[in-house]
C-alpha cells in the first residue's frame, strides 16, 4: 500500500497536488480532446442478448497495494461468482459484459509507470486473456488521474487498445453507453473542481436527444458530491456548476441510480422515489471511514441504508492512530527533526535542573527565546502551521484544537530536550561543571572544565536523545489528534485513514438488467483481503494466483440485492 506519511511521499503528493491545482484549470485537456478526438454520441449495447440478462461491473479507486487491487480484480475476472447475502441466500453473479472504472485508477499520482505497476500488472495477472466475447472497458478519471494533466489516462484508456484482456473503446474521458431495455450509463469527467466543461455538456445534450421517453440513466461521477454536500453548511445546491445543470436540466428525472467512488468504502442512500445514490470506492485503495463525514440524510430526502464497514467498526479502526508509528514508522523522522530544531533553537544550560527546578528551567529557556528572535519565529511557525493544518470541518473549534495540537508538540519538544540534556549531564556525567565564557563555539553552551570533547559529546548525545524522543512521541501526539478529530468531530477523515493504509473492506458492484428491464445492484464485499497467494497453473483464461491465506475472508454481498425501481414511461420532464 502507498505509505502516505512517508516524508518523501508527502513531498511528492504535495507537489503533484499543487501543480495540478495551479495548472489544471489553465490547461484543461478536455477542451483539446473535444476538438481532436471524435467520439460517437454513444456506444450501443442495447441489442446484445435481448432475451437474456445483461451484466456489467463497476469498480472505483483501484491501483494502490497489490493484495487489495489483485483481490478485487481476481473476483471480477471469474466467469461467475457464487456469493451469499446477509440472509445466507446464495446468488450466482456472471462476469460483466462491460467493466466501468469509476475514477482514481492509481495512487498516489498518474504516470505511465504507476499505471503499469499498480493497475495493469495485477489486472493482467487476474485476466490476461479471456474467451470471446471479451469484456469492454470504460474509465472515467478521478483527481489522481488528473495529476499529470490526464496524459497517462488518455494514452491507456482512450487509444482503442487491449488492457488486461479487455478492449477499450472510448476516445475521450467521458462517454455514454446505451444498454438494453431503455437503460443508459453516463460517465462524466469532473476534472479537479467537481465541474464539467461546456463541450462535455454539449456532448451529453446530444446524447439526450437519442433517448426515448421513459429511458432511465445510471450516472457515474468520480466524486460523491451528495455526501460532501450533506456534511457542508452551504445552503444552496451542492453542485452550482455545469454538472448540476447536466443532472437537473439535461437528464432530469431520468437518472435512477447515481454511482461514485473517491471515498474508499461502500455507502448507499435511498430516495423517497426509489432512486439510489451509491458510493463504492473499494477497488483497492486504502479504507476510508464510514462515520466521517456523517451523512445519515441527504438534502434531497435520501436516507442512508447501508455502509461497509459499519460505523462502529469504522470508529474502532480509527483508534489505531494511537499507534501511528506502527503503521507509518518513517513519519517519526519528520517529528524527530522538528523537535530537534525546536530544541536547538532554544538551547541553553539546563542539564543540572531537575523537576523541582521547573520554574528555573522554563525561565532559562524563555530567556533564550527572547535573545534569539529566530527561535520565536520557529515556534510561531510550528504553531501557525498546525493551526493551518486543522480541518475546516472542525468549524469554530478549528483555531482552538489546531492551537492545542501545535502547543502539544512544542511542549513535548521542550520536555524531551530538557530530559535529554539532564540525562546527559546529571546521569551520564558529561560536563557537570561549566565555565561561563563568551568563547563558546555553540550559542548557549558554556565551556566545560573537562574539555571541548565533553562539550561536543554532551551536545551530540543530547541532540540524539531529543531526536529519538521526537521520533517516538511526535507520532503519538499526531495520532491522538487524528483520533480525536475523526471520532469526536468527524474531521480529518482522509488524514486519519491514509495514515493507516488499511487494505481490507474492499468492494465492487455487479449490475444486472434482466429480460424485463429490471435493474438490480449486487454489492460484493471482501472484509479481509489475502496477504499470501499461490500459483494456479490453470492456463491463460484464469487468474494466475489464488488466495493462500487462512485468515482471508470469502466474498459476500454487503446487503441484499438492491432493486432500482424503474420509472414509468412518460415520467421524465
Amino acid at each position: 500500500m502507498v505509505r502516505w506519511l512517508h516524508p518523501g511521499m508527502l513531498i511528492r503528493t504535495g507537489l503533484d497536488a499543487l501543480v495540478a491545482a495551479v495548472f489544471g484549470a489553465r490547461a484543461d485537456h478536455r477542451l483539446i480532446e473535444a476538438v481532436v478526438r471524435p467520439q460517437p454520441p454513444y456506444f450501443d449495447y442495447s441489442e446484445e442478448s435481448p432475451n437474456e440478462d445483461f451484466w456489467l461491473d463497476y469498480v472505483a479507486d483501484t491501483g494502490d497495494g497489490w493484495n487489495s487491487t489483485y483481490a478485487v480484480a481476481r473476483l471480477m475476472a471469474l466467469p461467475s461468482l457464487e456469493v451469499k447475502d446477509p440472509e445466507n441466500q446464495p446468488h450466482t453473479l456472471e462476469r460483466g459484459r462491460i467493466l466501468v472504472l469509476g475514477g482514481d485508477q492509481v495512487y498516489p499520482g498518474a504516470s505511465r509507470d504507476t499505471y503499469e505497476e499498480r493497475l495493469i500488472l495485477p489486472y493482467e495477472e487476474a485476466m490476461a486473456r479471456t474467451k470471446a466475447p471479451s469484456p469492454d472497458l470504460f474509465a472515467i478519471p478521478g483527481n489522481h488521474d488528473w495529476y499529470d494533466g490526464l496524459a497517462a489516462f488518455m494514452r491507456l484508456f482512450c487509444a482503442n487498445r487491449w488492457v488486461a484482456g479487455r478492449r477499450t473503446r472510448q476516445s475521450r474521458s467521458y462517454f455514454a453507453l446505451k444498454l438494453p431495455h431503455g437503460w443508459w450509463l453516463i460517465g462524466t469527467d469532473v476534472q479537479l473542481d467537481s465541474d464539467i466543461d461546456v463541450p462535455q455538456v454539449e456532448y451529453f445534450r446530444q446524447v439526450a436527444t437519442h433517448m426515448k421517453q421513459g429511458d432511465r440513466i445510471i450516472l457515474c461521477n468520480a466524486e460523491p458530491a451528495w455526501i460532501l454536500a450533506a456534511a457542508s453548511k452551504r445552503r444552496r445546491g451542492y453542485l452550482e456548476n455545469n454538472l448540476e445543470y447536466l443532472q437537473e436540466k439535461v437528464f432530469g428525472r431520468r437518472i435512477c441510480l447515481f454511482l461514485a467512488g473517491d471515498l474508499h468504502h461502500y455507502r448507499r442512500h435511498e430516495g423517497p422515489d426509489g432512486r439510489h445514490k451509491i458510493t463504492a470506492g473499494g477497488g483497492g485503495a486504502f479504507l476510508a471511514p464510514t462515520h466521517a463525514p456523517a451523512a445519515p440524510r441527504l438534502r434531497d430526502g435520501y436516507v442512508q441504508k447501508t455502509c461497509f464497514p459499519d460505523e462502529k467498526t469504522s470508529r474502532k479502526l480509527a483508534r489505531q492512530n494511537l499507534l501511528l508509528i506502527r503503521h507509518s514508522p518513517l513519519f517519526g523522522l519528520m517529528t524527530g527533526a522538528l523537535y530537534l530544531l525546536l530544541a536547538l533553537a532554544t538551547y541553553t544550560e539546563i542539564g543540572t535542573f531537575g523537576m523541582s527546578q521547573f520554574t528555573e528551567a522554563v525561565g532559562a529557556v524563555a530567556s533564550s527565546v527572547v535573545t534569539r528572535p529566530w527561535s520565536l519565529t520557529l515556534g510561531l511557525a510550528t504553531l501557525g502551521g498546525l493551526i493551518g493544518f486543522a480541518d475546516k470541518a472542525l468549524g469554530r473549534w478549528r483555531l482552538l484544537i489546531g492551537g492545542l495540537h501545535g502547543l502539544a508538540h512544542i511542549l513535548a519538544a521542550f520536555f524531551l530536550a530538557w530530559g535529554s540534556v539532564y540525562f546527559t549531564v546529571s546521569v551520564m556525567g558529561f560536563c557537570p561543571e561549566v565555565i561561563q565564557s563568551n568563547a563558546s563555539l555553540v550559542p548557549g553552551v558554556a565551556l566545560c572544565s573537562a574539555g571541548w570533547h565533553h562539550v561536543w559529546a554532551k551536545f551530540l548525545l543530547g541532540a540524539l536523545f531529543t531526536f529519538v524522543g521526537g521520533f517516538l512521541v511526535g507520532p503519538f501526539i499526531m495520532g491522538l489528534y487524528l483520533t480525536v478529530s475523526v471520532n469526536g468531530f468527524q474531521a480529518h477523515s482522509n488524514e486519519a485513514f491514509i495514515s493507516l493504509a488499511i487494505p481490507d473492506w474492499k468492494n465492487f458492484l455487479r449490475l444486472r438488467i434482466d429480460k424485463d428491464g429490471q435493474l438490480t445492484v449486487f454489492p460484493v464485499g471482501l472484509e479481509r483481503v489475502p496477504r499470501k497467494w499461490k500459483e494456479t497453473h490453470a492456463g491463460p483464461f484464469a487468474p494466475a494466483y489464488d488466495p493462500d491465506d487462512p485468515k482471508a475472508t470469502e466474498p459476500r454481498l454487503i446487503e441484499a440485492p438492491v432493486h432500482v425501481v424503474p420509472k414509468k414511461r412518460g415520467s421524465v420532464p
